[in-house]
Order: C-alpha cells, then structure tokens, then sequence
C-alpha cells in the first residue's frame, strides 16, 4: 500500500429512493491508495452494484459500520446531492463530490452554503472545448434507458397507446422524437432506431446533427429544431424524450404543457433532463418505484436518477471517468484545481459562496472566482 500522505475519503451508502450505485469500485480504491488516500467504505454500500465488503477489503478500503463513520472523513465521494437526513454531515473542513445539479435543487444548494463546505459536482466539471467528461458516462446510460422505459410505458396494459416500437410487417413502428442530440439524445436515438423505431432527431446545433447524419446514414432523420418543428414532431410523436441540458443551469422548457395537449392519447414523454429541472413543462420529478404518472392523457416518466435502475453498469462507467478527478483532489485538495480547468468548473461551493458562474446565476446568488473563495 502506498504511503497516506492524501486525504481521507469516506464512501457512504447511497440514501436516495431506489438509488443503487456506488460511488467507488474496488480498483477505484485502489487507485487512491496509489495517490497516498486511505479510504473509509460503509458496510454494504456496493451491494445492489454486486460489490461485497470483502471486495473492498482486499483492495486495501477500511470497512466502517455507519455513514457517521463514511462522512467523518476529510472528503466524501458520493452518487447524488445529498438527501436532507444527510446535511447534518456536512462542515467547513469537508470536500465533497458528487453530482448536485442544483439549479434543480436549491434546498441543497442553501444547506451546502451553509455548512461553509467545499462541494464539487461531477457535472459542471467542463473541460475547454465544452465536453462533460464526468456527465457524459452517466448520459450515456440514461440515453441508453430512455427508449427502454418508453417502450414499456406504451404497452397498453402500462397505459400507453398499445404501440410496438419496431411495429411488425405491413404496419409503422412507433414515431420517437428525441429533443436534443448531445450523449443523452444521441445514445436515446440509437438505441431506439436499433429497436426499429421511427427516429426523429432534434437540436439547433446543426454540425452535431451533421455528425449523426454520417454516422447513421440516414436511419435517424435529423431535424433543425425550433419553436415550430417541435410543435409539430411532438403532436405526430408516440414517444418522446426529453435530453436537453445547459451545464450547470436550469434545463430549458422545450415542449409547453399547450404541446402536451396536442400529444396522441395514450402517447409517453420521458423527460431524461428532469434532474435538471426537465425540458418539459408538465413533468416533475418521479421516482423507480412509482416512475410514471399521466397528465392531459400523456404517460409522463421522470425519474431523477434512471442509471439507479442498472446500478452494476453505472457504477463501473461512473467510476472509470469520476477516478482521475477525484484522485488529484484526495492527492492535494482544492490546490488541484490550480492545474486544471476542467476540474475548477467542478467547484460550485467553496466556504459559504458560490464559485461557479452558471450555478450563481441559476441560484439567483453572488458569483465569487474560485480563486478568492479559497484565499
């Protein structure tokens, strides 16, 4: 084992409604303990990812009974913002990392200001040419769920149309327009033209929809987006899903509730962007064990967390992109944000203030450079 000259890293369980992930794999462990961390895991919180005590163990973590024990530690690594029952934990001398997405939820956002702690969020972690290198795992994922949960939800007996998507010989298949083409909308397409859909892709940013079109070859119709065009793809649609997003603000209202109206009875709208405030103005946030609800005849699916439903892949796909970060802040604390960039968009909270612009001004808050915060 490698020297502890890092910090303490405490991995608690997941507390969140139906939230099965795990913030750390075992080879994760391992790889801070090269970085001179020693690592504190609570007793059984890999489990629903198939990932035993004993796994954690023989990769050199220290197994505590209680998330007390996991939140005692310098700095905590979670999946999602903390729960209310957690904010308790948190203090001026803690790190965390996670994702937080608090422009959806500002009650967090107060609670970690609050504290005085330093919160870094998985999420606006930005690199120069705008890529999310800590989102795009888990947008992947939940891209990959979407046309998956809205084909179930348009079998009749779940309240749907009673639409097969790929239809059968001699009749359509079902109509799938997915807003937005960036990992979430993307990947949602492909699954979905893959179960033989009829795929319409929608976004502004025309090089993108380029990209697809060479890609796919045509089996995914791409479409400019504008008020009019989603007006009119979301009234022919039998699925759609909402991938949308703007790092570190609020999701912006895509689809008006006057659109929903117009939808076929029957239809289903799964809103992957709802952890962000959704891109739908009739959708709020559900959860796995009670997912979807029905409004203006709409089956509506917008759970907060979708890649909780495959915990097993998230938490090895959340881990290979989150691991490189969260090792440079366990080896050296915020001073690693000094040489990197990407990983000082990462830093939304820092002793009471909030030092990330886009999270200032979806927070209504003062904005404080990073650098001063931490001075």
């Amino acid at each position: 084992m490698a020297s502890t000259t890092g910090l303490s890293v405490g991995v608690p369980t997941e507390i969140k409604s139906s939230e099965s992930r795990v913030s750390m794999t075992p080879d994760g462990v391992r790889e801070l303990l090269r970085a001179g961390a020693s690592v504190f895991v609570q007793a059984g919180a890999g489990e629903n990812s198939a990932i035993s005590d004993d796994d954690y163990r023989a990769s050199g973590a220290t197994i505590v009974p209680t998330a007390v024990d996991a939140w005692a530690q310098q700095m905590v690594v979670k999946v999602k913002e903390p729960q209310e029952s957690e904010f308790s934990y948190l203090r001026p001398d803690l790190t965390l990392f996670t994702y937080l997405h608090l422009a959806a939820y500002p009650k967090v956002a107060d609670a970690l200001l609050a504290s005085k702690c330093t919160a870094i969020a998985y999420e606006t972690v930005e690199t120069a040419n705008g890529a999310l290198p800590l989102l795009a795992p888990m947008s992947e994922v939940a891209g990959r769920l979407a046309p998956q949960m809205g084909a179930q939800f348009l079998e009749r007996h779940r309240g749907g149309r009673g639409v097969l998507m790929g239809g059968a010989p001699g009749v359509r298949p079902a109509r799938v327009v997915v807003l937005g083409a960036g990992n979430v909308g993307w990947n949602a397409a492909w699954i979905a033209a893959g179960m033989e859909a009829e795929v319409w892709l929608m976004d502004k940013n025309l090089d993108r929809l380029r990209y697809v079109d060479q890609i796919h070859r045509g089996r995914i119709l791409t479409l400019a987006s504008n008020h009019g065009s989603v007006e009119r793809a979301v009234a022919e649609a039998d699925l759609v899903i909402g991938a949308v997003l703007v790092a570190g603000l609020r999701a912006p209202v895509v689809v008006s509730e006057d659109m929903v109206r117009t939808m076929k009875p029957g239809a289903v709208i799964v809103d992957v962007a709802v952890d962000q405030g959704g891109c739908v103005e009739t959708t709020h946030e559900t959860k796995h064990t009670d997912p979807v609800y029905e409004l203006h005849g709409v089956i509506h699916y917008a759970v907060g967390n979708m890649p909780g439903a495959v915990p097993f892949t998230s938490t090895y796909a959340l881990t290979n992109a989150t691991l490189p970060y969260i090792a440079d802040v366990a080896r050296s604390g915020a001073a690693a944000a000094a040489d990197d960039g990407a990983l000082a968009n990462g830093f939304n909270c820092v002793s009471g203030v909030v030092t990330n612009e886009a999270v200032a001004k979806s927070l209504g808050r003062p904005f404080v450079e990073l650098a001063t915060a931490l001075a």
